[in-house]
């Protein structure tokens, strides 16, 4: 399949899936998001894939979701257009990354901000460049209940995610692996090269073995209620458009809020 957002190459048993739209900082368009959907699909698909990166090109891995694009088509939104829009393309579609049957690291530099956040923490390992920062400023910036998957307090604690969330911040690199959110940081310039080196160390492990490890892994927090959290917290953050908060952002523009989220 070609695709006109992402960039995909092929690394013996590694498959690399790079967000492509540069200038717009990998900010996630309508269009991204479902080719996105279908790559993983394809890869899971493909038996000569074992492990799957993710990542982006540029200077930024992802600013989070394309606001210009929800300002134009999606800001009068009915309830029930928006809980079924975002329910497939930011729900599922990380769901589903969470869920693949593969092991999956992201390659993060930059800005992973907000929708960039959600989906580079639903990959199973992260290695970030020493310019990378995370943050997810939307409580602030758009007066919305945090992104539609609160993965935050299961990737880097409660008090921290608490920090975070309240404070609208940032976490470095460095503060991110301190607290075992990422699991390498190397230079800007290694970030391609050791990341594709580690996942090609994953990808020599017998992928039945690494698909029923995962499976193992992931039902640890699933026991412990992840799923249901996340589930519950889309409710919550579908009632957050209702907010006067949310809707005083919007009828400013909803466009206005790109440049405060990074």
């Amino acid at each position: 399949m070609a695709y006109e957002t992402l960039e995909i190459e092929n690394h013996g048993a590694v498959r690399r899936i790079l967000l492509a739209r540069e200038a717009q900082r990998n900010a996630q368009s309508q269009q991204m998001l479902d080719e996105l959907d279908a790559a993983f699909a394809d890869a899971a698909k493909d038996d000569s894939v074992n492990v799957v990166v993710l990542g982006g090109k540029g200077a930024h891995f992802s600013a989070g979701h394309d606001l210009k694009q929800a300002q134009s088509e999606r800001a009068n939104f009915t309830v029930e257009e928006r809980w079924a829009y975002e329910e497939l393309r930011y729900f599922d579609h990380s769901m589903r990354i969470w869920d693949f049957p593969k092991p999956t690291i992201a390659q993060v530099q930059g800005a992973c901000v907000a929708g960039g956040f959600m989906i580079a923490n639903m990959c199973d390992m992260v290695v970030a460049s020493e310019s990378a920062y995370f943050s997810d400023p939307v409580g602030h910036t758009l007066g919305a209940a945090a992104t539609e998957v609160l993965i935050h307090p299961w990737v880097m604690g409660l008090r921290k995610a608490k920090e975070m969330l309240f404070t609208g911040g940032k976490i470095s690199a460095q503060e991110a692996l301190q607290i075992g959110m990422v699991n390498r940081v190397v230079s800007d310039a290694e970030l391609s090269e050791q990341t594709l080196a580690l996942a090609q160390q994953v990808a020599k492990a017998p992928p039945f073995g690494l698909k029923l490890i995962k499976r193992s892994l992931n039902r640890t927090l699933d026991a412990q209620g992840l799923r249901t959290a996340l589930s519950a917290h889309f409710d919550t953050h579908q009632l957050s458009h209702l907010s006067e908060g949310f809707l005083k952002a919007r009828d400013r523009g909803l466009a206005s809020a790109i440049q405060k989220n990074t």
